[in-house]
C-alpha cells in the first residue's frame, strides 16, 4: 500500500472515530426540558397609589416617583392557588404619557415566579419578562401576558423556558 493511501485511511478511520464519539456525547445529553405555560384567573386588588414626590405637578394626580402597589389573587380552575405582589414606580408623568416600571413577585405551590415589565393605563395587554423564580420555578425564563378586562378581574399567562445549562459544566 503506497503512503498516500495509508494515510488517507488513518485519517478516515479518526474521522470515522470522532464522529461516533460526538454522537455518542450528544445521545447522553439530557433532553431540554419542554416549555411550560400556566393560565390564572386574576382578582386585582383596590387601585392604590402612593405620592413619594413631594414636588407635584397640581393638574396631575401623578409625579415622577409615585408608585403603584398591588396584591392580587390568583386562580386555575375556579380554585385559588396563589397571589401576587409587586410595584410600579411611575418613570413618566403627565404633562407627558404615564409610563411605569413594575416589579412582581407570584407566590405559587412550589416556589416563586419574578417578573418585570412597563406598564400603561389602557386596555393594551402588558408584556412580561420572567426573571427568575425559586423552589421549583428556580431556573426559569420566560414571558407572560397580562390582559386586563376590567379593574376588577383578568388573565395572566406565563410561558415558562428552563435556563439550566444542557450538556455539562461550564
Amino acid at each position: 500500500m503506497s503512503r498516500n493511501v495509508f494515510t488517507a485511511a488513518v485519517i478516515a478511520v479518526l474521522v470515522a472515530l470522532a464522529g461516533a464519539a460526538s454522537v455518542a456525547a450528544a445521545s447522553q445529553a439530557p433532553a431540554a426540558p419542554k416549555p411550560t405555560t400556566l393560565t390564572f384567573n386574576v382578582a386585582f386588588s383596590p387601585f392604590e397609589a402612593i405620592a413619594a414626590n413631594n414636588v407635584r405637578n397640581p393638574d396631575s394626580p401623578f409625579a415622577l416617583g409615585d408608585e403603584i402597589v398591588f396584591y392580587d389573587q390568583l386562580f386555575s380552575r375556579g380554585q385559588h392557588v396563589g397571589d401576587e405582589t409587586g410595584s410600579c414606580v411611575i418613570t413618566s408623568a403627565p404633562p407627558a404619557a404615564l409610563l411605569l416600571n413594575c416589579t412582581d413577585v407570584m407566590r405559587l405551590p412550589g416556589g416563586n415566579i419574578t417578573a418585570q415589565f412597563p406598564s400603561q393605563p389602557g386596555p393594551a395587554p402588558k408584556q412580561l419578562a420572567l426573571t427568575g423564580g425559586t423552589g421549583s420555578y428556580s431556573n426559569i425564563g420566560g414571558d407572560g401576558t397580562l390582559v386586563e378586562f376590567n379593574q376588577f378581574h383578568g388573565k395572566l399567562t406565563l410561558h415558562l423556558l428552563s435556563l439550566v445549562a444542557q450538556g455539562g459544566a461550564a
